[in-house]
Protein backbone atom coordinates (compact mmCIF):
# COMPACT_ATOMS: atom_id res chain seq x y z
CA UNK A 1 0.00 0.00 0.00
CA UNK A 2 1.42 3.38 -1.10
CA UNK A 3 1.97 5.25 2.13
CA UNK A 4 0.57 8.86 2.33
CA UNK A 5 1.18 11.55 4.30
CA UNK A 6 -1.37 13.71 6.99
CA UNK A 7 -0.86 16.93 8.52
CA UNK A 8 -1.98 18.74 11.31
CA UNK A 9 -5.12 20.69 10.73
CA UNK A 10 -7.70 23.07 12.32
CA UNK A 11 -11.42 22.82 11.11
CA UNK A 12 -11.69 23.53 7.69
CA UNK A 13 -15.27 21.77 6.40
CA UNK A 14 -17.77 20.69 8.67
CA UNK A 15 -20.72 17.80 7.87
CA UNK A 16 -23.93 17.87 6.72
CA UNK A 17 -25.04 14.31 9.25
CA UNK A 18 -24.89 14.31 12.56
CA UNK A 19 -22.84 11.40 13.74
CA UNK A 20 -25.79 9.06 16.15
CA UNK A 21 -24.17 9.74 19.41
CA UNK A 22 -26.13 9.72 22.55
CA UNK A 23 -27.75 13.03 24.07
CA UNK A 24 -25.84 12.17 27.27
CA UNK A 25 -22.31 12.17 26.64
CA UNK A 26 -23.15 16.60 25.25
CA UNK A 27 -21.26 18.97 26.81
CA UNK A 28 -18.94 22.15 25.75
CA UNK A 29 -15.64 23.51 25.51
CA UNK A 30 -13.39 25.87 22.78
CA UNK A 31 -10.34 23.70 21.84
CA UNK A 32 -10.12 23.97 18.08
CA UNK A 33 -6.96 21.78 16.47
CA UNK A 34 -8.49 18.57 15.25
CA UNK A 35 -6.17 15.52 14.69
CA UNK A 36 -6.97 13.02 12.20
CA UNK A 37 -7.25 9.86 14.97
CA UNK A 38 -7.27 10.02 18.88
CA UNK A 39 -6.39 6.26 20.07
CA UNK A 40 -8.24 5.61 23.30
CA UNK A 41 -5.82 3.55 25.69
CA UNK A 42 -2.27 3.07 25.31
CA UNK A 43 -2.22 -0.46 25.90
CA UNK A 44 -0.52 -2.84 23.17
CA UNK A 45 -3.18 -2.51 21.55
CA UNK A 46 -4.08 0.83 20.95
CA UNK A 47 -0.09 1.21 20.35
CA UNK A 48 0.13 -1.19 17.51
CA UNK A 49 -3.25 0.78 16.31
CA UNK A 50 -1.01 3.95 16.42
CA UNK A 51 1.84 2.67 14.91
CA UNK A 52 0.05 1.26 12.13
CA UNK A 53 -1.78 4.20 11.30
CA UNK A 54 1.87 5.87 11.50
CA UNK A 55 3.19 3.55 8.97
CA UNK A 56 0.23 4.06 6.33
CA UNK A 57 1.25 8.14 6.42
CA UNK A 58 -1.16 9.12 9.05
CA UNK A 59 0.95 11.01 11.27
CA UNK A 60 -1.56 13.69 13.09
CA UNK A 61 -2.59 10.84 15.44
CA UNK A 62 -2.44 11.18 19.48
CA UNK A 63 -3.06 8.41 22.18
CA UNK A 64 -4.11 8.89 25.23
CA UNK A 65 -4.72 6.68 28.53
CA UNK A 66 -5.66 7.57 31.80
CA UNK A 67 -2.88 6.14 33.97
CA UNK A 68 -0.66 8.25 35.49
CA UNK A 69 2.44 6.77 34.50
CA UNK A 70 3.43 3.95 32.73
CA UNK A 71 3.93 1.27 35.50
CA UNK A 72 5.26 -2.14 35.62
CA UNK A 73 1.74 -4.14 35.65
CA UNK A 74 0.09 -6.72 33.73
CA UNK A 75 0.29 -10.37 33.48
CA UNK A 76 2.44 -12.24 30.80
CA UNK A 77 1.49 -12.85 27.12
CA UNK A 78 1.47 -15.37 24.46
CA UNK A 79 1.60 -13.63 20.98
CA UNK A 80 0.25 -16.34 19.23
CA UNK A 81 1.26 -16.88 14.55
CA UNK A 82 -2.10 -14.62 14.17
CA UNK A 83 -1.17 -12.25 16.30
CA UNK A 84 1.91 -12.12 15.45
CA UNK A 85 1.25 -12.07 11.80
CA UNK A 86 -1.37 -9.41 11.92
CA UNK A 87 1.45 -7.41 13.53
CA UNK A 88 4.32 -8.06 11.04
CA UNK A 89 1.69 -6.43 8.71
CA UNK A 90 1.31 -3.48 10.98
CA UNK A 91 4.62 -2.31 10.66
CA UNK A 92 7.89 -5.58 9.94
CA UNK A 93 9.78 -3.31 12.36
CA UNK A 94 7.21 -3.32 15.86
CA UNK A 95 6.95 -6.94 14.61
CA UNK A 96 11.32 -7.61 15.00
CA UNK A 97 11.48 -5.35 18.08
CA UNK A 98 8.46 -7.43 19.69
CA UNK A 99 9.96 -10.55 18.46
CA UNK A 100 13.67 -9.94 19.99
CA UNK A 101 12.18 -8.84 23.61
CA UNK A 102 10.01 -11.67 23.62
CA UNK A 103 12.79 -13.97 22.63
CA UNK A 104 15.43 -12.45 24.78
CA UNK A 105 13.14 -12.25 28.01
CA UNK A 106 11.77 -15.82 27.62
CA UNK A 107 13.48 -18.41 30.16
CA UNK A 108 11.07 -21.59 29.61
CA UNK A 109 12.40 -22.89 32.74
CA UNK A 110 11.26 -19.75 34.98
CA UNK A 111 7.17 -19.10 34.88
CA UNK A 112 5.74 -15.52 35.35
CA UNK A 113 4.30 -14.53 38.56
CA UNK A 114 1.35 -13.17 36.92
CA UNK A 115 -1.63 -14.96 35.19
CA UNK A 116 -0.40 -17.32 32.20
CA UNK A 117 -2.94 -18.82 29.91
CA UNK A 118 -3.85 -22.46 29.53
CA UNK A 119 -2.05 -24.46 26.70
CA UNK A 120 -3.93 -25.09 23.33
CA UNK A 121 -1.87 -27.33 21.16
CA UNK A 122 -2.27 -30.93 20.45
CA UNK A 123 0.12 -33.12 21.94
CA UNK A 124 3.45 -33.16 19.58
CA UNK A 125 5.88 -35.90 19.33
CA UNK A 126 8.73 -35.67 22.08
CA UNK A 127 10.72 -33.05 21.30
CA UNK A 128 14.05 -31.14 22.84
CA UNK A 129 12.57 -27.82 23.21
CA UNK A 130 10.14 -27.26 26.44
CA UNK A 131 6.78 -28.48 26.53
CA UNK A 132 4.08 -27.03 28.49
CA UNK A 133 2.29 -30.29 29.67
CA UNK A 134 -1.72 -30.81 29.61
CA UNK A 135 -2.32 -33.51 32.03
CA UNK A 136 -5.33 -35.91 33.64
CA UNK A 137 -5.15 -36.29 37.57
CA UNK A 138 -3.29 -39.38 37.26
CA UNK A 139 -0.28 -37.70 35.92
CA UNK A 140 -1.03 -38.74 32.20
CA UNK A 141 -0.51 -36.51 29.59
CA UNK A 142 -3.76 -35.46 27.55
CA UNK A 143 -2.07 -32.81 25.24
CA UNK A 144 1.06 -30.57 25.10
CA UNK A 145 2.39 -27.38 24.13
CA UNK A 146 5.71 -26.16 22.82
CA UNK A 147 7.08 -23.29 24.18
CA UNK A 148 9.64 -22.82 21.12
CA UNK A 149 9.26 -20.35 18.49
CA UNK A 150 10.66 -22.41 16.08
CA UNK A 151 8.18 -25.67 16.62
CA UNK A 152 5.67 -23.01 15.86
CA UNK A 153 6.82 -21.64 12.91
CA UNK A 154 7.43 -24.99 11.26
CA UNK A 155 3.42 -25.83 12.13
CA UNK A 156 2.14 -22.51 11.36
CA UNK A 157 4.61 -20.39 9.39
CA UNK A 158 5.23 -18.01 12.21
CA UNK A 159 5.83 -18.30 15.74
CA UNK A 160 4.96 -17.82 19.63
CA UNK A 161 6.52 -15.41 21.62
CA UNK A 162 5.76 -15.09 25.67
CA UNK A 163 6.30 -11.23 26.68
CA UNK A 164 4.95 -9.37 29.58
CA UNK A 165 2.06 -7.09 29.31
CA UNK A 166 4.48 -3.89 30.09
CA UNK A 167 7.77 -5.18 28.15
CA UNK A 168 5.14 -5.21 25.11
CA UNK A 169 3.65 -1.83 25.82
CA UNK A 170 7.33 -0.57 26.61
CA UNK A 171 8.49 -1.68 23.56
CA UNK A 172 5.68 -0.38 21.26
CA UNK A 173 5.45 2.74 23.00
CA UNK A 174 9.63 3.73 22.00
CA UNK A 175 8.65 2.98 19.02
CA UNK A 176 6.60 6.15 18.51
CA UNK A 177 7.67 9.71 19.33
CA UNK A 178 7.11 10.46 23.14
CA UNK A 179 5.03 13.38 22.17
CA UNK A 180 2.03 11.11 20.45
CA UNK A 181 1.57 9.10 23.73
CA UNK A 182 -0.29 11.23 26.60
CA UNK A 183 -0.87 9.42 30.14
CA UNK A 184 -2.58 11.10 32.66
CA UNK A 185 -5.58 11.61 30.37
CA UNK A 186 -9.12 10.46 31.92
CA UNK A 187 -11.38 9.99 29.07
CA UNK A 188 -15.16 11.43 31.13
CA UNK A 189 -17.15 12.55 27.94
CA UNK A 190 -17.53 12.03 24.32
CA UNK A 191 -19.16 14.40 22.41
CA UNK A 192 -20.25 14.83 18.65
CA UNK A 193 -19.75 17.74 17.38
CA UNK A 194 -21.35 17.62 13.26
CA UNK A 195 -20.55 21.18 13.25
CA UNK A 196 -17.02 20.91 13.25
CA UNK A 197 -16.84 17.25 11.46
CA UNK A 198 -15.20 15.56 14.13
CA UNK A 199 -16.00 13.80 17.78
CA UNK A 200 -14.45 15.56 20.65
CA UNK A 201 -13.19 13.70 23.96
CA UNK A 202 -12.97 15.18 27.84
CA UNK A 203 -10.56 14.51 29.65
CA UNK A 204 -9.17 15.22 32.88
CA UNK A 205 -5.60 14.60 35.05
CA UNK A 206 -5.95 12.28 37.83
CA UNK A 207 -3.53 11.77 40.92
CA UNK A 208 -5.38 9.04 41.84
CA UNK A 209 -5.12 5.38 40.39
CA UNK A 210 -8.05 3.99 38.51
CA UNK A 211 -9.33 0.90 39.93
CA UNK A 212 -10.67 -1.53 36.90
CA UNK A 213 -12.68 -4.31 38.57
CA UNK A 214 -12.73 -6.09 34.99
CA UNK A 215 -9.11 -6.65 34.39
CA UNK A 216 -7.41 -6.95 37.73
CA UNK A 217 -6.04 -9.63 40.37
CA UNK A 218 -7.37 -8.48 43.69
CA UNK A 219 -6.41 -9.38 47.27
CA UNK A 220 -8.72 -8.26 50.81
CA UNK A 221 -6.80 -5.22 50.83
CA UNK A 222 -6.94 -4.17 46.84
CA UNK A 223 -10.48 -4.67 47.00
CA UNK A 224 -11.12 -2.60 49.35
CA UNK A 225 -9.33 0.39 47.50
CA UNK A 226 -11.12 -0.45 44.28
CA UNK A 227 -14.67 0.31 46.30
CA UNK A 228 -13.25 4.03 47.29
CA UNK A 229 -11.84 4.72 43.89
CA UNK A 230 -13.69 3.04 41.40
CA UNK A 231 -16.06 6.14 40.37
CA UNK A 232 -17.87 7.23 37.30
CA UNK A 233 -18.36 10.86 38.18
CA UNK A 234 -14.42 13.00 38.38
CA UNK A 235 -13.71 15.25 40.90
CA UNK A 236 -15.37 18.78 40.14
CA UNK A 237 -12.14 20.41 41.04
CA UNK A 238 -10.16 19.00 38.31
CA UNK A 239 -9.53 20.88 34.86
CA UNK A 240 -10.73 19.50 31.69
CA UNK A 241 -9.47 19.32 28.72
CA UNK A 242 -10.12 18.36 25.59
CA UNK A 243 -9.23 16.69 22.41
CA UNK A 244 -10.74 16.74 18.63
CA UNK A 245 -10.74 13.86 16.79
CA UNK A 246 -12.05 13.27 12.85
CA UNK A 247 -11.93 9.27 14.10
CA UNK A 248 -11.80 7.87 17.72
CA UNK A 249 -10.06 4.49 18.13
CA UNK A 250 -11.45 2.93 21.16
CA UNK A 251 -8.56 0.75 22.44
CA UNK A 252 -9.04 0.69 26.49
CA UNK A 253 -9.82 -2.39 27.79
CA UNK A 254 -12.70 -4.30 28.92
CA UNK A 255 -13.52 -2.14 31.25
CA UNK A 256 -13.87 1.03 28.26
CA UNK A 257 -14.79 4.47 29.39
CA UNK A 258 -15.61 5.08 25.71
CA UNK A 259 -18.32 1.83 25.21
CA UNK A 260 -19.57 2.70 28.91
CA UNK A 261 -20.09 6.52 27.35
CA UNK A 262 -21.85 4.98 24.28
CA UNK A 263 -24.02 2.77 24.93
CA UNK A 264 -25.18 3.88 28.84
CA UNK A 265 -27.93 5.92 28.00
CA UNK A 266 -29.06 4.17 25.09
CA UNK A 267 -30.92 0.75 23.86
CA UNK A 268 -27.82 -1.21 24.28
CA UNK A 269 -27.33 0.19 28.06
CA UNK A 270 -27.25 -4.00 28.70
CA UNK A 271 -23.77 -4.12 27.22
CA UNK A 272 -22.21 -1.27 28.37
CA UNK A 273 -20.13 -2.80 30.70
CA UNK A 274 -19.10 -5.99 30.46
CA UNK A 275 -20.10 -9.28 31.70
CA UNK A 276 -18.87 -11.82 34.16
CA UNK A 277 -18.62 -14.80 32.00
CA UNK A 278 -19.44 -17.75 34.34
CA UNK A 279 -15.35 -18.22 34.90
CA UNK A 280 -12.64 -16.79 37.90
CA UNK A 281 -9.63 -18.03 38.88
CA UNK A 282 -7.56 -17.95 42.43
CA UNK A 283 -4.34 -17.26 42.46
CA UNK A 284 -1.10 -17.88 44.96
CA UNK A 285 1.68 -16.18 43.76
CA UNK A 286 3.80 -18.44 45.84
CA UNK A 287 4.92 -21.01 48.34
CA UNK A 288 8.44 -20.97 49.57
CA UNK A 289 8.48 -24.14 51.70
CA UNK A 290 7.34 -27.49 50.72
CA UNK A 291 7.80 -30.47 52.53
CA UNK A 292 10.02 -32.71 51.14
CA UNK A 293 7.81 -35.56 50.94
CA UNK A 294 4.88 -33.46 48.91
CA UNK A 295 7.63 -32.00 46.68
CA UNK A 296 8.96 -35.42 45.79
CA UNK A 297 5.03 -36.65 45.21
CA UNK A 298 4.29 -33.96 42.85
CA UNK A 299 7.39 -34.44 41.20
CA UNK A 300 6.86 -38.07 40.46
CA UNK A 301 3.21 -37.52 39.54
CA UNK A 302 3.28 -34.39 38.00
CA UNK A 303 5.86 -32.13 36.89
CA UNK A 304 8.49 -34.94 35.91
CA UNK A 305 11.06 -32.80 35.06
CA UNK A 306 8.50 -30.19 33.72
CA UNK A 307 8.38 -26.34 35.42
CA UNK A 308 5.23 -25.53 33.95
CA UNK A 309 2.13 -27.89 33.95
CA UNK A 310 -1.80 -28.04 34.04
CA UNK A 311 -3.54 -30.60 35.73
CA UNK A 312 -7.31 -31.40 34.69
CA UNK A 313 -10.28 -33.42 35.50
CA UNK A 314 -10.83 -33.73 31.72
CA UNK A 315 -10.38 -37.18 30.54
CA UNK A 316 -9.05 -38.58 27.10
CA UNK A 317 -10.68 -41.40 25.52
CA UNK A 318 -9.30 -42.41 21.70
CA UNK A 319 -9.44 -39.02 19.75
CA UNK A 320 -11.88 -36.86 21.94
CA UNK A 321 -11.41 -35.35 25.21
CA UNK A 322 -14.28 -34.90 27.76
CA UNK A 323 -14.04 -31.64 28.98
CA UNK A 324 -14.57 -30.07 32.90
CA UNK A 325 -14.45 -26.99 34.47
CA UNK A 326 -11.29 -26.95 36.91
CA UNK A 327 -7.84 -26.92 36.40
CA UNK A 328 -5.06 -26.02 38.02
CA UNK A 329 -2.10 -24.46 36.58
CA UNK A 330 1.58 -25.40 38.57
CA UNK A 331 4.88 -23.89 37.96
CA UNK A 332 7.93 -23.25 40.10
CA UNK A 333 10.73 -21.19 40.04
CA UNK A 334 14.62 -22.20 39.75
CA UNK A 335 14.84 -20.47 43.14
CA UNK A 336 12.69 -23.06 44.46
CA UNK A 337 8.99 -21.13 44.97
CA UNK A 338 5.85 -22.92 43.94
CA UNK A 339 2.72 -21.24 42.52
CA UNK A 340 -0.47 -21.87 41.40
CA UNK A 341 -3.79 -20.65 39.54
CA UNK A 342 -7.15 -22.51 39.68
CA UNK A 343 -9.50 -21.72 36.36
CA UNK A 344 -13.07 -22.77 37.46
CA UNK A 345 -16.38 -22.45 36.40
CA UNK A 346 -17.74 -20.59 39.43
CA UNK A 347 -21.21 -18.16 40.26
CA UNK A 348 -19.67 -14.74 40.82
CA UNK A 349 -21.67 -14.46 44.32
CA UNK A 350 -19.84 -17.55 45.69
CA UNK A 351 -16.29 -15.57 44.63
CA UNK A 352 -17.10 -11.90 45.81
CA UNK A 353 -15.75 -11.37 49.80
CA UNK A 354 -13.23 -14.41 49.37
CA UNK A 355 -10.12 -13.35 50.08
CA UNK A 356 -6.81 -14.96 52.07
CA UNK A 357 -7.96 -17.88 54.14
CA UNK A 358 -11.64 -17.96 53.10
CA UNK A 359 -10.13 -18.34 49.49
CA UNK A 360 -8.22 -20.90 49.98
CA UNK A 361 -11.12 -22.23 51.44
CA UNK A 362 -13.45 -22.22 48.33
CA UNK A 363 -10.30 -23.23 46.40
CA UNK A 364 -9.85 -26.37 48.72
CA UNK A 365 -14.18 -26.69 48.35
CA UNK A 366 -14.12 -27.00 44.88
CA UNK A 367 -10.65 -29.31 44.31
CA UNK A 368 -12.65 -31.74 46.76
CA UNK A 369 -16.28 -31.33 44.83
CA UNK A 370 -13.49 -32.26 41.49
CA UNK A 371 -12.11 -35.06 42.96
CA UNK A 372 -8.54 -33.77 43.03
CA UNK A 373 -5.87 -36.06 44.90
CA UNK A 374 -4.90 -34.94 48.05
CA UNK A 375 -0.99 -33.71 47.05
CA UNK A 376 -2.64 -31.21 45.50
CA UNK A 377 -4.98 -30.11 48.19
CA UNK A 378 -2.43 -30.41 50.91
CA UNK A 379 -0.41 -27.83 48.52
CA UNK A 380 -3.27 -25.83 48.34
CA UNK A 381 -3.88 -26.04 52.10
CA UNK A 382 -0.11 -24.64 52.49
CA UNK A 383 -0.97 -21.37 50.57
CA UNK A 384 0.40 -18.49 52.38
CA UNK A 385 -3.30 -16.31 53.06
CA UNK A 386 -1.49 -13.04 51.99
CA UNK A 387 -0.09 -14.26 48.53
CA UNK A 388 -3.93 -15.60 47.58
CA UNK A 389 -5.57 -13.46 44.90
CA UNK A 390 -8.47 -13.89 43.30
CA UNK A 391 -10.59 -12.40 39.87
CA UNK A 392 -13.43 -13.26 37.91
CA UNK A 393 -13.34 -13.48 34.23
CA UNK A 394 -15.69 -11.32 32.18
CA UNK A 395 -16.98 -10.54 28.64
CA UNK A 396 -18.13 -8.81 25.38
CA UNK A 397 -20.12 -11.02 23.76
CA UNK A 398 -19.72 -10.89 19.93
CA UNK A 399 -22.30 -13.54 19.32
CA UNK A 400 -26.15 -12.99 18.99
CA UNK A 401 -26.58 -16.78 19.98
CA UNK A 402 -24.51 -16.39 23.22
CA UNK A 403 -26.55 -14.01 24.41
CA UNK A 404 -30.53 -15.42 23.01
CA UNK A 405 -31.77 -18.45 22.80
CA UNK A 406 -33.49 -17.70 19.79
CA UNK A 407 -37.11 -19.38 19.25
CA UNK A 408 -38.45 -16.66 17.01
CA UNK A 409 -36.24 -15.02 13.89
CA UNK A 410 -37.88 -11.62 15.39
CA UNK A 411 -36.35 -12.02 18.41
CA UNK A 412 -32.67 -11.09 16.07
CA UNK A 413 -34.56 -7.58 15.16
CA UNK A 414 -32.04 -4.90 17.42
CA UNK A 415 -35.39 -3.24 17.48
CA UNK A 416 -37.28 -6.09 19.03
CA UNK A 417 -35.34 -7.17 21.43
CA UNK A 418 -32.71 -4.63 22.01
CA UNK A 419 -31.49 -5.86 25.42
CA UNK A 420 -30.50 -9.11 24.11
CA UNK A 421 -28.89 -8.07 20.78
CA UNK A 422 -24.91 -7.02 21.19
CA UNK A 423 -24.74 -3.71 19.97
CA UNK A 424 -22.23 -2.82 16.76
CA UNK A 425 -18.52 -2.59 17.50
CA UNK A 426 -18.88 1.69 16.10
CA UNK A 427 -21.15 4.33 16.48
CA UNK A 428 -20.53 7.44 14.48
CA UNK A 429 -16.78 8.39 14.16
CA UNK A 430 -16.04 6.30 17.07
CA UNK A 431 -14.85 2.25 17.00
CA UNK A 432 -13.91 -0.47 19.22
CA UNK A 433 -10.90 -2.55 19.11
CA UNK A 434 -8.87 -5.31 20.76
CA UNK A 435 -10.93 -5.85 24.69
CA UNK A 436 -13.02 -2.94 24.80
CA UNK A 437 -15.05 -4.61 21.22
CA UNK A 438 -14.55 -8.40 22.11
CA UNK A 439 -12.93 -8.93 25.83
CA UNK A 440 -12.96 -12.52 26.45
CA UNK A 441 -11.37 -14.79 29.31
CA UNK A 442 -7.26 -15.62 28.59
CA UNK A 443 -7.70 -19.24 28.16
CA UNK A 444 -7.16 -19.51 24.55
CA UNK A 445 -4.45 -16.61 25.01
CA UNK A 446 -6.24 -14.51 21.97
CA UNK A 447 -7.06 -11.61 23.81
CA UNK A 448 -4.43 -9.62 22.82
CA UNK A 449 -3.91 -11.09 19.03
CA UNK A 450 -6.90 -10.58 18.16
CA UNK A 451 -6.17 -7.43 19.38
CA UNK A 452 -3.84 -6.94 17.38
CA UNK A 453 -5.55 -8.19 14.07
CA UNK A 454 -8.52 -5.55 14.63
CA UNK A 455 -5.46 -3.29 14.77
CA UNK A 456 -4.27 -4.39 11.28
CA UNK A 457 -8.07 -4.16 9.93
CA UNK A 458 -9.09 -0.63 11.00
CA UNK A 459 -5.55 0.81 10.09
CA UNK A 460 -5.97 -0.52 6.78
CA UNK A 461 -9.42 0.96 6.52
CA UNK A 462 -8.58 4.10 8.21
CA UNK A 463 -5.73 4.79 5.32
CA UNK A 464 -8.02 4.02 2.76
CA UNK A 465 -10.34 6.67 4.21
CA UNK A 466 -7.07 9.10 3.94
CA UNK A 467 -6.32 8.17 0.57
CA UNK A 468 -9.44 9.02 -0.61
CA UNK A 469 -9.71 12.00 1.61
CA UNK A 470 -13.33 10.79 2.61
CA UNK A 471 -12.63 12.13 6.59
CA UNK A 472 -15.74 14.36 6.01
CA UNK A 473 -17.93 11.49 4.22
CA UNK A 474 -19.73 9.61 7.48
CA UNK A 475 -21.36 7.02 4.67
CA UNK A 476 -17.92 6.31 3.48
CA UNK A 477 -16.87 6.18 7.70
CA UNK A 478 -19.80 4.12 8.70
CA UNK A 479 -19.55 1.94 5.40
CA UNK A 480 -15.81 1.18 6.62
CA UNK A 481 -16.51 0.39 9.78
CA UNK A 482 -19.53 -2.12 9.00
CA UNK A 483 -16.59 -3.83 7.17
CA UNK A 484 -14.32 -4.42 9.73
CA UNK A 485 -17.13 -6.01 12.00
CA UNK A 486 -18.56 -7.62 9.65
CA UNK A 487 -14.75 -9.35 8.73
CA UNK A 488 -14.02 -9.62 12.38
CA UNK A 489 -17.31 -10.55 14.32
CA UNK A 490 -17.78 -14.07 13.05
CA UNK A 491 -13.85 -15.26 13.48
CA UNK A 492 -14.31 -13.35 17.32
CA UNK A 493 -17.52 -15.42 17.67
CA UNK A 494 -15.82 -18.58 16.82
CA UNK A 495 -13.09 -17.77 19.35
CA UNK A 496 -15.06 -16.70 22.35
CA UNK A 497 -17.25 -19.95 21.71
CA UNK A 498 -13.96 -21.85 22.06
CA UNK A 499 -12.94 -20.06 25.04
CA UNK A 500 -15.89 -20.62 27.28
CA UNK A 501 -15.58 -23.88 25.97
CA UNK A 502 -12.44 -24.42 27.47
CA UNK A 503 -10.35 -25.75 24.26
CA UNK A 504 -11.46 -26.99 20.90
CA UNK A 505 -9.63 -30.55 21.73
CA UNK A 506 -12.20 -32.44 22.26
CA UNK A 507 -11.36 -34.23 19.15
CA UNK A 508 -8.46 -34.07 16.61
CA UNK A 509 -10.99 -32.62 13.67
CA UNK A 510 -11.82 -29.93 15.95
CA UNK A 511 -8.34 -29.08 17.37
CA UNK A 512 -7.16 -29.23 13.50
CA UNK A 513 -10.12 -27.03 12.19
CA UNK A 514 -9.29 -24.27 14.97
CA UNK A 515 -5.36 -24.28 14.17
CA UNK A 516 -7.27 -23.91 10.58
CA UNK A 517 -8.74 -20.71 11.18
CA UNK A 518 -7.06 -19.02 13.74
CA UNK A 519 -3.00 -19.56 13.39
CA UNK A 520 -2.93 -20.51 9.63
CA UNK A 521 -4.73 -17.53 7.65
CA UNK A 522 -2.82 -15.44 5.32
CA UNK A 523 -3.22 -12.38 6.06
CA UNK A 524 -2.67 -11.04 2.42
CA UNK A 525 -5.45 -12.36 1.77
CA UNK A 526 -7.61 -10.79 4.76
CA UNK A 527 -5.69 -7.23 3.57
CA UNK A 528 -7.16 -7.93 0.11
CA UNK A 529 -10.90 -8.86 1.42
CA UNK A 530 -10.60 -4.96 2.71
Amino acid sequence: MPETKSTPHTHTSTSTKADNLPASVISSSTSQEIYDVVVVGAGPIGLATAIGLRKRGIENILVIDQTRAFRQIGQTLDLLPNGLKALKHLDPNAYEEVKKTGLGLLNPKQSNDQETVEPNQKQQPLKSSPQWAYKNLKGEIINSISLSFDDWLQDYGEGRVSISWYNLQTTLRQLLPPDLVKANHRCINVVNEPEKGCVRIDCVGDTGIEANPYAYWTDGQKNNEMQHQNSDIPPQELATKSIRAKLIVAADGINSTVRRLLYTDTQYHNFARPEYSGFAAIFCREITEVPKELWTKLEEDFFQGSTLITITNDEKSGNSVCINNIRIILYYRPTGELGYIIHLALPLDSLQGKFESSLIDLALQELEKAGFPDALKQLVRMSPPANMQQRPYYIHRASILDSLQVSNPTDLNPEANPAKIPPAWSVGRIVLVGDAAHGMPPFMAQGANQGLEDALVVTTLIAKITEENNWDNLQTIAKAFKKYEHLRRPLIAYVQEATLQRSPHSSDKEWEDYSQQIYRRNFDQVIEAL
